[in-house]
């Protein structure tokens, strides 16, 4: 059973967090997730409810797996000194880290991603790349594996980014009977982004 660390900050995105935890929570058995925060206090999402901590990024705890999402308050986090530092730290330890959406701008500010091929949400993305300008940023890409870190476009490409670590972790088979249990159209390829066009980046 592999570890993961999701975390979130105030006001992430609801679809970030939730959507890829439906899938990398499998059927059960193959991962243990547990919500890290800067503090233990209840974490409210960007629509308002509010998800209780299992942990904070001050225990010291490793894990096998990250998440990161999203939001428009990541680049406001990205500001933090101590969650940076936690950034590098946990994400040198862990087998697989991603992102969703602005969270790839989140961990990018850490300089985790110096040099690495990485996406982040099409919307947004001409206004908050700079943020981290030594990012080998993709236009178009639903989502991007360099090495051990998987990055995705925004919100829903959480998802299909999610069910392919699946896939790379524990086969192909099982990461397609995760996403028939959710009655969920995986789009495998990941250079499949429509939405890189209507933001006219390419």
């Amino acid at each position: 059973m592999k570890s993961l660390a999701a975390f979130v900050f105030p006001g992430f995105e609801t679809l970030d967090y939730f959507g890829p935890m439906e899938m990398l929570g499998g059927l059960g058995q193959e991962t243990k997730i547990i919500t890290v925060a800067q503090t233990l206090d209840p974490v409210a999402s960007v629509h308002g409810q509010r998800i209780v901590p299992d942990a904070q990024i001050s225990d010291g705890a490793t894990y096998d797996l990250l998440l990161i999402p999203g939001g428009d308050t990541a680049l406001q986090a990205a500001k933090d000194a101590a969650l940076l530092a936690w950034l590098r730290d946990t994400s040198s330890k862990a087998e697989r880290v991603m992102t969703v959406c602005t969270g790839s701008i989140l961990l990018g500010a850490s300089g985790v991603l110096d040099g690495k091929r990485a996406t982040t949400n099409k919307r947004d993305f001409v206004a908050t790349v700079p943020l981290a300008p030594k990012v080998d940023w993709v236009k178009e890409a639903r989502w991007v594996r360099d090495g051990k870190f998987y990055t995705s476009s925004g919100v829903s490409a959480g998802m299909d980014m999610a069910l392919a670590v699946m896939a790379d972790l524990f086969g192909m088979a099982l990461a397609d009977r995760i996403a028939l249990g959710c009655e969920y159209e995986w789009h495998k390829d990941s250079t499949r982004d429509p939405f890189a066009h209507l933001a006219g980046l390419v």
